[in-house]
């Protein structure tokens, strides 16, 4: 007879994996990046249970948007005030936080629950080639 392996969070093998963004769509690094971080490469992948791997995320400041999603794609937010809405593109969002277009990319592929919210801050963005988890020893993930 087959036994069904259910994972919880005791049993779980967590593995550091490093994504250099440079020159890669963004829509693309995404959904590979949110996929490792709910552990749907793993084969006993259980969606109720936060089994993904932690992902450094690097040069996200060189993130490739085509189709002049530059100056066309418009990120909008609420102050929470009457006529609060605040607005700004995708060039204005990168000069002023590179790691927020992939951070928002990612989390909108994220489940809307509490897990997708604790998987989340299995992510960090930098803008650059450099980040502080040199002592984790990272394992190169490759974008399709």
């Amino acid at each position: 007879m087959r036994q069904t392996t259910i994972v919880n969070n005791q049993t779980v093998d967590k593995k550091w994996y490093i994504v250099d963004a440079k020159n890669i769509p963004l829509g693309r690094l995404a959904a590979s990046v949110a996929s490792t971080l709910r552990g749907k490469n793993k084969p006993t992948f259980t969606p109720n249970c936060d089994m993904g791997d932690n992902v450094i995320v690097i040069n996200a400041k060189e993130v490739l948007l085509t189709a002049k999603k530059d100056e066309n794609k418009i990120y909008y937010h609420h102050s929470g005030y009457p006529g609060g809405l605040k607005k700004i593109n995708a060039k204005d969002l990168r000069e002023k936080h590179p790691e927020a277009l992939v951070e928002k990319a990612v989390r909108g592929m994220l489940p809307h629950t509490k897990l997708g919210r604790k998987q989340f801050k299995n992510l960090y963005v930098y803008a650059s080639s450099e980040h502080k988890q040199e002592a984790q020893k990272p394992i190169k993930l490759e974008v399709k």
